[in-house]
C-alpha cells in the first residue's frame, strides 16, 4: 500500500496540481492587492468617493429608520443589502480585468518566445562540410 501511495504521489499530475494550487494561492494575494490597493481607489476616485456598502433596503423594523446597514443588522431588522452586492460586482469586474491584463501580457511574451524559437536553427558545421563535399563530388 505504501508503494502504491508513493507511486501516486510521484506521478507528474499530482505534483503539477500541487504546484498549481500553491502558485494560485500566492497569485491570489497579488490579485487582491492590485485590486484593493490600485484599481478600487481609482474606481472610488472616479465615482467621487461613493461607497455602496452602506446602501440597503429596510424590510421591517416598524417606523424606525436605520442610518447604517450595521445598525439595522444589529437590531435584527431584515434588510436587502444591495450595496454589498454592487461592491461585489465591481470587485469581480476589477479582478477579472486584472487577470485579463496578466493573461494578455503572458500571451504576448509566449508569442515572442515562439517567434524566436520558430527561427530555423543554424546548421551544424559538420553537416555544412558534408554538404560541400557531396556537392564537390557531384561536380
Amino acid at each position: 500500500m505504501f508503494k502504491e501511495f508513493k507511486d501516486f504521489i510521484a506521478r507528474g499530475n499530482v505534483i503539477d496540481m500541487a504546484v498549481g494550487i500553491v502558485m494560485g494561492a500566492a497569485f491570489t494575494a497579488i490579485v487582491n492587492s492590485a485590486v484593493s490597493d490600485i484599481i478600487m481607489p481609482i474606481v472610488g476616485w472616479m465615482m467621487s468617493g461613493v461607497d455602496f456598502s452602506n446602501y440597503f433596503l429596510q424590510l421591517g423594523g416598524g417606523d424606525q429608520v436605520y442610518s447604517s446597514l450595521k445598525s439595522a443588522k444589529e437590531a435584527g431588522v431584515p434588510v436587502i443589502s444591495y450595496g454589498v452586492m454592487i461592491n461585489a460586482v465591481i470587485n469581480f469586474l476589477a479582478v477579472s480585468m486584472f487577470v485579463f491584463w496578466v493573461v494578455k501580457g503572458t500571451n504576448k511574451l509566449k508569442k515572442k518566445d515562439e517567434a524566436a524559437s520558430d527561427a530555423p536553427a543554424p546548421t551544424p558545421e559538420d553537416i555544412v562540410l558534408l554538404r560541400e563535399i557531396r556537392d564537390s563530388l557531384k561536380k
